[in-house]
């Protein structure tokens, strides 16, 4: 037997970064990942790749340096490092370091990432010399971070005293040689320690930094395994750096494509298309805003994309319009996966497009949710709405099928706690001492049909409360979406003399003139009064186009919709 195979089985913790060693002695020479380095003199993309022997063995480096270095098991190490051979290298590094890797999204504005590198407590800051310059200026994570890491090219830093990643790597590779460091690197880490620290992206509300241990992350791994058929030796095509550490883990070669991952509604098509014709993938991940603007562009062109077995797409509920038109370039019996979840439990449910469209598209677009199908892997409970705390489980909590109340889970994929936040912890999970087990409040509406499905009817602290009911965002919003002529709408309350006034703000889906407005406005009108729980809404907005969240450009922020709208009204 290959001495990393065997050393994995007789490891006694888990760890997702294990599957390396067994993959560099399955499939050694085969690409684990695949990164654009720019273009050639032809115009071609050139690419810099590593296979899983590459990965597995620059990744030892990485963590026997750490581990010479002195950092120790559960150090938490800040990671601002753009999607490259760096970043694979230095997450499963420190994954086999048994270092904390503190993930946080760039683009989530400099207040915000101040705030999570505070609370997230670093001792280690690992970032390209942007990011260690900005922390320098900014202050980032002072009271806390005591050594930096400057990953990337330059080697060294004029006026930083960080030691560069290569440094690192070399260091490492002589306690390896020398027998100061265990080959292969892997440390043990205990279940319910942690392994991660991923922040939410803070689209309705301060983003928290929820905690990931390893048994999690190989719940997960397995679940999207079996969910969709994924198998060692196919191409993953991430445009979503999170989703893309699990493809090596999957045994899937990883191409990131040339795109900034912060701004996936910007992504240039052509960009995908080429790498797409580049390496066949036959795995997309990407969000509902980068699959509306690859779709039409495909389709404008006449293509087809007849090497991809599947679409996944998260992050905001994808439009049937969007699923529609992507559709068309995808050869049957390949469909678009829809799984629903959040950074603190994924996945809980998934449904494909061709389940969509044939069925529950109908029903969206008569105010019944959106269906993001069976639970997965998870139990799934609904309860009654509640914005306090819910200290322990009690049966009675739990409402009948059909009834809208918040979206529970509980399972092996779902996190315990946020790191440093008690009273996010306290408010989001209930302990059910009876089970062994707790429960994670989603922070969703939504009800289970018949057949056990989930419906998703928005979230619970976007609902509009009226007088003498409650408005659900999705619910409503389904039935004006699917006017021919709206991008999307939002619906927000806004005060008024005698409590909250339920406001429609639309996202034309083309720029329309003041006839054209009015006539819309009438038609939207037109179709609320078809419905009772549209009935109400009788002011409506036009906003040229909706504030969103970083991660995947999709969720809309209705916070600063509704104060737009307060500002707006009449």
């Amino acid at each position: 037997m290959d001495a990393r195979v065997e050393t994995e089985s007789e490891a006694a913790p888990p760890n997702i970064a294990s599957h390396l060693h067994t993959l560099a002695a399955l499939q050694p020479h085969r690409a684990a990942v695949v990164v654009p380095q720019g273009r050639g003199d032809a115009g071609r993309m050139r690419y810099a790749h590593f296979t899983f022997a590459q990965l597995d063995r620059d990744s030892d480096a990485v963590a026997a340096g750490l581990i010479a270095d002195g950092e120790s098991r559960g150090t938490r190490a800040a990671v601002m490092v753009p999607p490259g051979l760096d970043f694979f290298s230095l997450v499963f590094g420190l994954f086999k370091a048994g270092v904390v890797p503190v993930l946080i999204d760039p683009g989530m504005g400099l207040k915000s990432l101040g705030r999570c590198m505070d609370e997230a407590e670093p001792e280690l800051f690992i970032g390209i010399a942007k990011a260690l310059a900005a922390r320098r200026v900014l202050g980032w994570g002072k009271r806390t971070v005591r050594r930096t890491l400057l990953a990337g090219r330059g080697g060294r830093l004029p006026g930083f005293a960080a030691r560069s990643l290569d440094a690192l790597r070399v260091k490492g590779l002589r306690a390896i040689a020398d027998g100061r460091a265990p080959w292969p690197v892997m440390r043990g880490v205990g279940p319910a320690e942690p392994a991660a620290v991923l922040f939410t992206s803070g689209s309705t509300g301060p983003p928290k930094g929820a905690v990931y241990t390893h048994p999690i992350f190989e719940a997960q791994v397995a679940c999207f395994r079996d969910l969709y058929g994924i198998e060692p030796g196919e191409i993953d095509l991430c445009t979503f750096p999170l989703f893309a550490l699990f493809a090596p883990a999957l045994g899937m070669t990883s191409v990131v494509p040339r795109m900034d991952p912060t701004r996936p509604a910007k992504v240039d098509p052509e960009s995908l298309f080429e790498a797409i014709d580049d390496f066949g993938p036959t795995n997309l991940f990407g969000s509902p805003a980068l699959l509306k603007r690859v779709g039409p562009a495909g389709v404008a062109k006449g293509m087809k994309l007849p090497t991809l077995r599947r679409v996944v797409t998260a992050g905001a509920p994808s439009s049937p319009r969007v699923l529609e038109t992507f559709a068309q370039l995808l050869e049957s019996p390949t469909q678009i996966f829809t799984p629903y979840g959040a950074t603190e439990s994924l996945p809980v449910a998934s449904i494909g497009s061709d389940e969509i469209l044939g069925e529950t598209r109908r029903a969206t677009e008569e105010g019944r949710g959106v269906c993001v199908g069976l639970p997965r892997g998870v139990a799934v409970r609904i309860v009654r709405i509640s914005d306090e705390p819910i200290a322990t489980w009690s049966d009675d909590l739990e409402l009948p099928r059909g009834s809208i109340g918040e979206v529970v889970v509980s399972g092996p994929v779902v996190t315990r706690e946020y790191f440093g936040r008690p009273e996010a912890t306290a408010l989001a999970k209930i302990a059910d001492p009876a089970r062994g087990t707790f429960h994670h409040r989603m922070g969703d509406v939504g009800y289970l049909d018949e057949s056990g499905r989930i419906w998703f009817c928005g979230r619970k602290s976007h609902r509009v409360v009226l007088a003498d009911e409650t408005l659900f965002t999705i619910c409503c919003e389904g039935v004006f979406n699917a006017h021919p002529d709206v991008a999307r709408t939002a619906l927000v309350g806004v005060d008024g003399p005698s409590g909250k006034v339920p406001v429609l703000c639309v996202e034309p889906a083309r720029k329309l003139g003041r006839r054209d407005r009015a006539r819309v406005r009438d038609e939207l009108l037109a179709l609320a009064a078809k419905y009772d729980h549209t009935r109400k809404i009788r002011t409506i907005l036009f906003h040229p186009s909706f504030p969103v969240d970083i991660r995947h450009n999709s969720k809309i922020f209705r916070e600063k919709l509704a104060a737009w709208a307060a500002g707006n009204a009449s």
